[in-house]
């Protein structure tokens, strides 16, 4: 018989692949989005909405996803939620209109739902102390945007954009007969909640604390869904790369920002889930101002004529800042949810799932912003500029709440010595 150990593992192994593949699925568009952008004739804007529109139903379903892991266990929630997206990623293979493909992307983001209920199905293993790790490994399954990075292009040359839905619909469905084949039920997870009514479990709507740890998410998270979706065809347009190309240096940002995010959980075990986000936030905010810079030639008039600077980041430069910020986008996605399960470790399901709405609304906005910022603009820079500016904020708000009452809580508790002068 499987000890409690083997099965506790078992379930972050098989939670974990499970979440890889809907997260593939989940960013399906950041790649086929091109091929059907030209096709279709579609502006910056129509392809922001585009390649967010799954991201929004995957966000939006996360709180009632998160109650029902609360109330009904994680195992059974996930299987459904797998099972109910195979039919949708297929039909999009058959799709010619522009509303067609919003159709089925809207019931295609349902696969974004599984963060939140893998993350408290896997947490509820583990004691306290090592749940920062567990969770950060099941978030590791971010890293199904960078699969698909690799994967999907070298399908959409060999057989069209058309076969890669249709694979992936046939991957969903055998991961989630072997999901169900490797998991776990446990039935003590779910007991304890369910004489929770739904009205309890929506009070956490009302704790400012939540919202401030939403604010958060919504960029490590938010932020990494957001340029993940558009750093392919970011790469084309600035650089002029072909698909491949543009999809592989566009995985140097998506492969740190899932695989590291063990890491991250390891880190707010031993560090603690402030010290972990403060310095996350202040990286990102450091290479967003790198970022931010459009190319920019300068015209300076010297006594021996007019001279031309160039100002701007090389491919090279671009991929080390972006890379740079995914490794901290992935510690900071698991401190996070350090926070959450330090604060409310009875009621993960129902947190998780208000921090990963607003986590998913920010990877959803953001697209479309970016998108209407280049309309109106011209310069693509200005997804990192508007970035850039939700971080700041950010930043202020985690000084006022958290940094400052430290401080003073620090000040109050060891007070300065008194010296009296002779």
């Amino acid at each position: 018989m499987a000890t409690q150990n083997y099965k506790a593992w078992s379930v972050v192994a098989s939670s974990t692949i499970a979440f890889t593949v809907c997260f593939m699925a989940w960013m399906m568009f950041a790649v086929i989005g091109i091929p059907i952008k030209l096709n279709l004739g579609l502006n910056e804007t129509q392809f922001g909405i585009l390649v967010a529109l799954p991201v929004l139903t995957g966000s939006l379903i996360r709180l009632p996803l998160g109650m029902w892991t609360d109330r009904f266990g994680g195992r059974i929630v996930l299987f459904i939620l797998m099972l109910s997206t195979v039919l949708p990623i297929w039909m999009i293979s058959r799709a010619t209109e522009f509303w067609h493909f919003l159709l089925t992307g809207l019931f295609v983001g349902v696969a974004g739902g599984s963060f939140t209920v893998g993350i408290a199905y896997c947490a509820r293993w583990f004691p306290k102390q090592r749940q920062g790790l567990a969770m950060g490994i099941f978030g590791a399954g971010n890293t199904g945007a960078a699969v698909n990075k690799l994967v999907a292009p070298t399908i959409v040359v060999a057989f069209g954009w058309a076969m890669v839905p249709q694979v992936y619909a046939v991957i969903m469905l055998v991961t989630a007969v072997l999901f169900w084949c490797f998991s776990y039920t446990d039935a003590d997870h779910a007991s304890a909640a369910t004489h929770v009514s739904v009205r309890e479990q929506l009070a956490v709507l009302k704790d400012p604390t939540v919202w401030r740890y939403s604010q958060y998410y919504s960029i490590v998270f938010g932020g990494y869904v957001a340029l993940a979706l558009w750093m392919t065809k970011y790469y084309i347009a600035e650089y002029g790369f072909d698909l491949q190309l543009a999809a592989l240096l566009a995985a140097g940002f998506s492969i740190p920002g899932g695989l590291l995010r063990a890491i991250g959980g390891w880190f707010a075990d031993k560090y603690g889930a402030h010290t972990v986000t403060w310095w996350v936030l202040w990286v990102s905010l450091v290479c967003l101002f790198f970022l931010s810079y459009p190319q920019t030639d300068l015209i300076v008039q010297t006594v021996g004529g007019p001279k031309t600077f160039h100002f701007g980041l090389d491919p090279v430069m671009f991929t080390i800042l972006m890379f740079t910020m995914g490794i901290a986008f992935a510690i900071g996605k698991a401190s996070v949810f350090k926070y959450i399960s330090d604060d409310y470790p009875h009621n993960i399901g129902v947190v998780s799932g208000v921090v990963g709405l607003a986590g998913g609304l920010g990877g959803f906005i953001l697209p479309i912003m970016f998108g209407l910022l280049v309309d109106l603009t011209g310069v693509r820079s200005s997804a990192f500029m508007l970035m850039f500016g939700v971080v700041w904020v950010s930043l202020m708000w985690m000084y006022f709440a958290e940094v400052r009452p430290l401080g003073a809580a620090r000040a109050a508790r060891f007070p300065e010595p008194v010296h009296f002068s002779q």
